[in-house]
């Protein structure tokens, strides 16, 4: 068992994070849930309360004395479902004026796997220089683009294109994620 961290914003495409939390937690591992204010607003919207039941904890976003807040915790990364640009800025900028922003510099600086999701497009140039700082920086980008050489039937399926993705870069165990999305030369008849 493996101790993951989630941080949900204010970015359309919850659904993203509630499948990435429902596999993880499916897969014996275990999920910090932190919310934004604004992401509280879009996951109610959406209607993906169910994001919840699959976390082990959910810490309030202003609460610097969580766990996650430290960089003696053992957790083995985190990513960030979807990721609003402000947050990616703030990221970007090591502000940490947020416990989800907090727990993403941890991972930076102690060179554990951060996976962001950005969720908004088309990307200004902003953006982009963004995407490169937190590139350097040791973070993966992802952009939920899902891919459609599977053939997904639904939009569980498609989503799941782009969840396997991040579990794969989380470090989750291959055959695991193979379950979800075959990998390319499996999944052609």
């Amino acid at each position: 068992m493996s101790r993951f961290v989630l941080g949900v914003t204010g970015a359309s495409g919850i659904i993203y994070a509630t499948r990435t939390a429902m596999y993880l937690q499916r897969f014996g591992h275990e999920v910090t849930l932190l919310v934004t204010h604004p992401g509280k607003q879009v996951l109610e919207y959406e209607e993906q309360k169910e994001l919840y039941g699959y976390c082990k904890e959910v810490c309030n976003v202003d609460d610097f004395f969580a766990e996650c807040a430290s960089g003696s915790a053992d957790y083995v990364g985190m990513a960030v479902v979807p990721c609003s640009m402000g947050t990616l800025g703030r990221i970007a900028a090591g502000t940490s004026d947020n416990l989800l922003v907090r727990a993403a510099d941890v991972c930076l600086k102690e060179c554990r796997r951060l996976v962001i999701v950005p969720r908004e497009m088309p990307y200004n140039l902003i953006h982009i220089e963004n995407m490169k700082r937190v590139a350097l920086a040791g973070a993966v980008v992802v952009p939920a683009s899902p891919q459609f050489y599977s053939k997904p039937k639904s939009i569980e399926e498609l989503v799941d294109t782009v969840v396997a993705k991040i579990l794969k870069l989380l470090g989750v165990d291959a055959e695991q994620v193979a379950t979800i999305v075959k990998p390319w030369g499996n999944s052609c008849e």
